[in-house]
């Protein structure tokens, strides 16, 4: 009996995968360049299962596949996946699907879809988030590429995803070409952004308020059952909890410097490609790339001494301020990046469905939270809303959020603590919400030196001017234009 789907790489990510699938009654071949590790998953954690079949070339792998061949690469993303399209090439008909389930940029699955198309193949990138857990009982995925294609995994996909309460697939078709990878690559922007978020909830209750880890797992916990129930403030809570081999907090011996995989970074660098400000993921980005900078933090705080702050407000009043600012820079997180969504669709010709990307990170991905059902169902009311901003539920929650959010980034100021993501988040709702902005002064300073005209506000919108600002720099001007 040939497998209804193959799978290629058996890191820990492919192989949960793989266990979903089998687990859903599908038959899997499998494969991985390092042989050795087919045997040892076989006899391991695919024991007893007769319908998870070896193989050991890339020929016998395609042909135990029916047709259309279904293959999924859970590989490394960049040349590698590139490398594996051409090994499998000489055994595949036109028709056949290949898949990159990894976290590959959108810029590459757009480009393998146009190669692959010219052969007949069906390429399909799909985000997928859950990490390991989520790969083996129900991760969100995100597939766009090759239409064509979605008949073809739409069963074996939305068996295999998350469900949201109301038994809804977190898994439907994003769009064509790079869309699927692009949503992922979004998706990972905000993770960015709650993160950071979250941290800097940590540092105000930490150093400011000096709470102990036991106080601040009890509060993370409790706002888990409010509207900032998420995946990412149920993990912080136990996070606070969780002590050493010597009974000490682990949190407090974990170095303070944040990795990163590039993900974010794309986020931030396609945002200034397409001129959509979505400055909280950026930041966060940077507040990552600052911690690495640990060597030199440390002579800092030696080098500039601050005097000590000591907080005497209320402290179970500010407790509930800084909820109040996490939950309203989150809702500008989430705004900032369906508005990076909106203009890529436009952008890349996509036909997106912004509550349907919402339903899909319900749950099984990282960002996962009951706020993403408003999020859908601010777009299912008004599929064309310009920003979250202004739906009713989640402008009704910045208005009543706003003085807590201010007395909490001021507080942080002039307490010396750093927040970057919260004072971002309150910065761009200012710049948002303001009529006018001062940037009238700088279009008239670029036209003084460079001649780059402005725009009037007694003149119809379009039509552009130039001042011969010294009296000596003539009437041509250089026109407007973006590089």
């Amino acid at each position: 009996m040939k497998a209804d789907i193959g799978v290629i790489g058996l890191a820990v990510m492919g192989q949960n995968l793989i266990l979903n699938i089998n687990d859903k009654g599908f038959t899997v071949a499998v494969y991985n360049r390092t042989i050795t590790k087919v045997d040892r998953f076989l006899n391991k954690e695919a024991k007893g299962r007769e319908t998870i079949r070896g193989t050991y070339d890339i020929q016998q792998f395609c042909s135990m596949l029916k047709r259309p061949r279904k293959i999924m690469l859970m590989i490394k993303a960049g040349k590698a996946i590139d490398d594996f399209v051409e090994q499998l090439l000489p055994f595949l008909t036109p028709g056949d699907v290949i898949i990159d389930g990894g976290n590959s940029f959108f810029g590459d699955t757009i480009r393998r879809t146009y190669y692959l198309r010219d052969k007949g193949i069906n390429f399909v990138g799909t985000g997928i988030s859950g990490g390991e857990e989520g790969a083996r009982h129900g991760p969100s995925i995100m597939p766009g590429g090759e239409y064509e294609a979605w008949p073809l995994i739409k069963d074996i996909f939305q068996s295999i995803c998350a469900h949201t309460p109301q038994g809804q697939p977190c898994c439907n078709w994003v769009g064509s070409d790079g869309a699927g990878h692009y949503v992922k690559m979004v998706h990972n922007g905000i993770e960015y952004g709650d993160m950071q978020l979250i941290s800097e909830a940590y540092s105000l209750m930490n150093g400011l308020l000096k709470l102990s880890h036991s106080q601040m797992a009890d509060i993370f916990d409790k706002w888990n059952s409010t509207e900032l129930q998420s995946y990412l403030i149920e993990i912080t809570a136990r996070i606070m909890q969780h002590k050493d081999n010597d009974g000490k907090v682990l949190l407090e011996k974990i170095l303070d410097k944040a990795g990163q995989k590039g993900t974010g970074k794309w986020t931030s660098v396609n945002s200034l490609d397409i001129n959509v400000p979505v400055t909280l993921i950026t930041e966060a980005v940077y507040a990552r790339i600052l911690s690495s900078l640990k060597a030199e933090r440390v002579k800092a705080a030696g080098f500039f001494e601050t005097s000590e702050f000591d907080f005497t407000g209320d402290v179970d009043s500010f407790i509930s301020d800084i909820k109040d600012a996490l939950l309203a820079s989150k809702i500008i997180s989430y705004a900032q990046g369906f508005m990076l969504l909106k203009a890529a669709a436009k952008t890349y010709s996509w036909k997106l469905d912004f509550g349907d990307i919402a339903l899909m990170w319900r749950e099984g991905c990282i960002i996962r939270s009951s706020f993403l059902g408003k999020i859908n169902d601010a777009f299912q009311n008004n599929p064309a809303l310009e920003s979250l901003l202004f739906d009713p539920y989640f402008s009704t929650i910045i208005k009543s959020a706003q003085q807590s959010w201010r007395k909490v980034v001021s507080t942080a100021f002039n307490a010396g603590i750093s927040v970057p993501a919260f004072a971002s988040a309150l910065t761009f709702f200012d710049s948002y919400r303001s009529a006018k902005l001062p940037s009238n002064l700088i279009q008239a300073q670029r036209d003084y030196f460079g001649a780059h005209t402005y725009e009037r506000t007694d003149a119809p919108e379009g039509q552009f001017f130039h001042t011969n600002w010294t009296g000596t720099g003539g009437d041509t001007s250089a026109g407007s234009y973006q590089v």
